[in-house]
């Protein structure tokens, strides 16, 4: 066996969770579940980076261990809210497990071995928030006319640090690293973080301090304790040991290394630079892909606690459902590029294209079946070009959709394309006025009838597996409403291939009208 192998970042615990863990972690789920609609085996791996200076001050600021922080955040905060937004993760990986820091110490000590790390002194600006030092020209001066030195991603005063280290050997893999980038254009997307990497790479690469020695939250340098492993060096290798490096070696093999891995734009360089020059000078496979997703942004700045003004996932679901929660972001927002959200957007879209488009059209085919046929669906008759061009309209929705999610990652092109489908049956309901049709006396008009309903009900069949991985809970709801759960089985078992697969719907198929997919948002309970 071989795993399609996708991961999230691991999230800092200095905090709850936000908007921005959220939109990287729903769409590394879809993707994690197209492919499992591809009929692939697939291993998803999330969790949360535990150590470092960061978190060590904001417990301390809270007043308890480090620990005892971590351990509060992640079982109240973080893995309530993947649960509310039906992730579904294989495994969780804290950094703080002995299944972690063990390998992560034999990692370390290997490449010691090889001669690949050495001990030095770094003097130079550092931003906890990055938990990285910054080269000059990443830094911006405060706005208030007193010349201080701000971190340009986090907009806050870097410290002055100076202390003893190990460093790795980072300098010498630019080489290495501009020639992986040439032979695999895709490694690292979109276009433009790619070309932005390799610029960096071509301007020179420092080595890399790998360990801290003023303070002691974090997994000891194994040949020296006086010394922690630099927070980013250990939240790397997450990705190899969550999956057996150095503990199982079949599932290592099966696994390793990750197909895609998501992140957002600001640790991309950690990601595209320093995880496989690790992995290059320990004799490791790298990753396929690099995908680096944008920000979120609020009046056009970046999503931050100053600035949500208290939003958080769980409000925003409270209003608009968690099915469409999962849907707006990335139906919204070009994944690879930056986007604002506004509350105004969302209620636009949700009201257009979710409650009126796709909500409408589900319970316009069931009432109707419901009314006319008894709750039975009937056996088409002879197709017309209508028909037809809604068939060839579906092939081309399908085939469309599997490219550009599981390909290109192009979620938003992908929905999209399911949409426009939605849109397509919506207009041949339009034209073809069914609740005209079964007023009509005239011969063959019932059998007419069979036929738009059958056609409109069978293409709500594909869609509810073509927008599983998005809106799973709403596609399971409209599963059942058609019978397809008892005439083709589970919703879970269907494959993407089997979406265009016309008249797959079993005539007699119980059809009924449940509850309304997308409510009205003024008729919302919990709004």
């Amino acid at each position: 066996m071989t795993y399609y192998y996708v991961t999230t970042p691991i999230y800092y615990v200095n905090d709850a969770p936000h908007l921005g863990h959220a939109y990287t972690t729903v769409a590394a789920d879809v993707l994690a579940r197209w492919h499992r609609r591809r009929g692939e085996d697939v291993w998803f791996l999330t969790g949360t980076d535990e150590h470092s200076q960061k978190i060590l001050r904001t417990a301390e600021a809270n007043g308890v261990p480090p620990q005892e922080w971590a351990d509060r955040l992640v079982e109240e905060s973080w893995k309530p809210l993947w649960a509310h937004l039906a992730i579904s993760h294989d495994d969780f990986i804290r950094t703080t497990e002995r299944r972690h820091t063990d390998r992560v110490q034999e990692f370390v000590q290997d490449l010691y071995d090889k001669g690949e790390i050495y001990k030095g002194g770094y003097e130079g600006p550092y931003c906890v928030y990055c938990e990285e030092y910054k080269l000059p020209g990443e830094l911006i001066e405060a706005e208030d006319g007193s010349g201080t030195p701000l971190c340009a991603i986090h907009r806050r005063p870097v410290e002055l640090l100076k202390e003893e280290n190990y460093f790795f050997k980072l300098s010498e893999y630019g080489d290495r690293l501009l020639a992986h980038y040439d032979a695999h254009p895709d490694f690292i997307q979109p276009a433009s973080a790619r070309n932005e990497v390799v610029n960096f790479v071509r301007q020179g690469l420092q080595d890399l301090s790998i360990s801290r020695s003023t303070f002691d939250w974090g997994v000891k340098v194994p040949w020296d304790e006086s010394h922690v492993i630099y927070v980013w060096v250990d939240a790397l290798l997450n990705y190899a040991t969550a999956v057996g490096y150095n503990e199982n070696p079949e599932k290592f093999e099966a696994t390793f290394p990750a197909d895609v891995h998501l992140v957002g734009k600001d640790i991309l360089r950690f990601h595209a630079v320093i995880w496989p020059a690790m992995l290059m000078a320990n004799g490791l496979p790298l990753p396929g892909r690099i995908a680096a997703n944008g920000w979120l942004l609020v009046g056009g700045e970046k999503m931050s606690k100053s600035n949500l003004t208290g939003i958080s996932p769980e409000t925003l679901t409270a209003h608009f459902g968690v099915d469409a929660y999962r849907w707006y972001f990335l139906r919204a927002i070009a994944f690879g590029q930056d986007g604002s959200f506004s509350w105004e957007d969302f209620t636009a879209r949700y009201t257009s294209e979710l409650a009126n488009g796709y909500g409408n059209l589900a319970s316009r085919v069931t009432a109707m079946t419901a009314r006319y046929f008894e709750g039975s669906l009937p056996a088409p008759g002879e197709e017309t070009e209508a028909e037809r061009s809604l068939k060839s309209a579906l092939l081309r929705a399908a085939s469309e959709a599997d490219h550009r999610i599981g390909d290109q990652l192009d979620f938003q092109g992908g929905i999209l394309a399911v949409f426009d489908f939605v849109r397509q049956v919506n207009g041949y309901l339009t034209d073809q006025e069914p609740w005209k049709v079964a007023k009509s006396d005239s011969p063959g008009a019932r059998t007419r009838l069979a036929t738009i309903l059958y056609t409109a009900a069978d293409s709500l069949r594909a869609i509810a597996i073509l927008l599983e991985p998005v809106m799973p809970e709403t596609s399971e709801r409209l599963w059942d409403s058609l019978g397809a759960s008892t005439s083709l089985g589970p919703l879970s078992d269907q494959q993407v291939r089997d979406a265009s697969a016309w008249g797959a719907l079993p005539p007699g198929s119980p059809v009924t009208k449940g509850a309304v997919l997308f409510p009205r948002l003024d008729d919302r309970t919990d709004s």
